[in-house]
């Protein structure tokens, strides 16, 4: 098995490019929003792509699920966030709909994954997990 193997899921590209595009963002809202709603959103979207790489470090299928939901659970802390950016204005209603709909497909990628994962193991023929 590849020593990196997340790398190859399409999930995990995704859900780098979302936190990249959160990230830029931020860099708009308020200074005073530095250390609170900011730091938070960050945490929170970087935590998707990290979890998907810490699962797959396990090695028991359940453990791996495990940090598959713990993901799962980040995205809706994200989208949240996001709502509460745009009900302070730090984003447009325009911004939120596109974020949101990323956050859709990840979201969906992941059950996809998760579902794989307890039901075959590690692999299976779903195009978002590519054989080792």
């Amino acid at each position: 098995m590849e020593e990196f193997y997340y790398r190859k899921l399409e999930v995990y590209k995704n859900a780098k490019v979302l936190s990249h595009q959160v990230c830029q963002l931020i860099k708009k809202f308020p200074v005073e929003e530095r250390f609170a709603l900011c730091d938070q959103l960050r945490r929170s979207v970087m935590s998707v792509p990290i979890n998907i790489a810490e699962g797959f470090g396990r090695f028991s299928s359940k453990e791996k699920a495990h940090f598959i939901q713990i993901a799962f659970g980040s995205l809706n802390e994200v989208m949240c966030e996001l709502e509460l950016a745009c009900d302070e204005t730090y984003i447009t209603h325009e911004q939120l709909n596109i974020m949101e709909e990323q956050i859709i497909s990840v979201k969906k990628q992941l059950s996809v994954l998760h579902r794989s994962i307890l039901t075959n193991g590690d692999y299976n023929t779903n195009p978002l997990i590519p054989n080792p």
